[in-house]
């Protein structure tokens, strides 16, 4: 061997030495066999994400942009809460989790992998009976194993709106696309990883009046989420650092974008008791158009303008801004 050489009968005779010195030394070391652990070969390591910083970004992204899907049907904007992400095994969330859900199994292209999104059934049953003018909670049976059709089509709903949602939330970090596999009922049947593979649970919470909170989960496997184990470590996410002109552009957009009812004012006829009292259907009442009618937000005045015709629309030309919009016109 290049660079090699034999000891010498000293170098070898020195190191015989201190063997011998060696064993003539008592041994003082103690075994608690309490302070063993028990070492599980091939089990993950979970320090890999870090304190999850970046995924928990994500997840405060997905709970304010998933309010909007949940608003047309609940008619009202639900408070949605995150929680801190939990790693578990698959076994364990399962045995945590009720057997009856919204399980909508999703593919990750980008990341080579897949994610579950989980709903609660008695939130898919409150969706489904406020979307068609219900006014209360219709509790679920026990022993309901399926959706019907209507909360199906409800389903198929909100999971391309969820979907969608994850993925603007995720496009800041990788740009991926959630394509729906299947959707389950039964968490047990799930075709998703093995029982004892590491999965990354992230829950959520959905708060509406006078209404008892529910919630969702969208559940990762950790060997979906490790090629990009660096960058969900990192807590620089340049989206996130704004400042506070950005926060003022985002809360003026916001203001801005609140959706708002125009009324026009055509006219108040006029008429006595006598004749309103003899009416019948048929009768006419004359209601001369002013030249300018007002066009009011809230009850309050804020423009002037004419009344036409845009196709066979009716419509009306604003011309001018009421000066005084907060007293209201009599």
């Amino acid at each position: 061997m290049v660079g090699s050489r034999k000891l010498s009968n000293e170098e070898v005779e020195a190191l015989l030495g201190g063997l011998e010195a060696d064993k003539k030394k008592p041994s003082t070391a103690t075994f608690d066999p309490n302070e063993v652990r028990e070492f599980k070969f091939g089990s993950e390591d979970l320090s890999l994400l870090g304190d999850y910083y970046a995924l928990r970004l994500i997840n405060e992204k997905i709970a304010r942009s998933v309010r909007s899907v949940f608003l047309p049907m609940l008619r009202v904007l639900p408070r949605i809460s995150s929680f801190p992400p939990e790693v578990k095994s698959f076994d364990e969330y399962t045995e945590s989790s009720d057997t009856f859900a919204s399980i909508t199994n999703s593919r990750i292209e980008e990341l080579r992998g897949n994610c579950l999104v989980v709903v609660q059934a008695p939130f898919i049953s409150h969706l489904t009976n406020s979307y068609y003018g219900g006014s209360k909670v219709q509790s679920l049976f026990e022993n309901q194993g399926e959706f019907t059709a209507t909360e199906n089509r409800i389903i198929e709903i909100i999971s391309e709106g969820m979907l969608s949602s994850m993925s603007l939330a995720w496009k800041d970090l990788v740009e991926t696309r959630f394509d729906v596999v299947t959707r389950e009922e039964n968490i047990q049947l799930i075709s998703f990883v093995d029982g004892d593979d590491t999965v990354i649970v992230c829950s959520f919470m959905v708060q509406m009046p006078q209404h008892d909170p529910v919630s969702f989960d969208i559940v990762y496997p950790l060997q979906t989420l490790k090629p990009i184990s660096s960058q969900l470590r990192s807590r620089v996410q340049n989206e996130y650092a704004v400042d506070d002109r950005t926060w003022k552009e985002r809360l003026q957009n916001a203001v801005l974008s609140i959706p708002l009812t125009l009324s026009a004012e055509l006219g108040r006829p006029k008429t006595t008791l006598g004749k309103l009292w003899k009416s019948k259907v048929g009768d006419t009442f004359t209601m001369p158009i002013p030249e300018n009618v007002l066009i009011k937000v809230a009850g309050q005045s804020v423009f002037r303008a004419d009344v036409g015709k845009v196709g066979p629309n009716a419509a009306v030309s604003m011309k001018n801004r009421v000066k005084d919009n907060r007293k209201k016109d009599g």
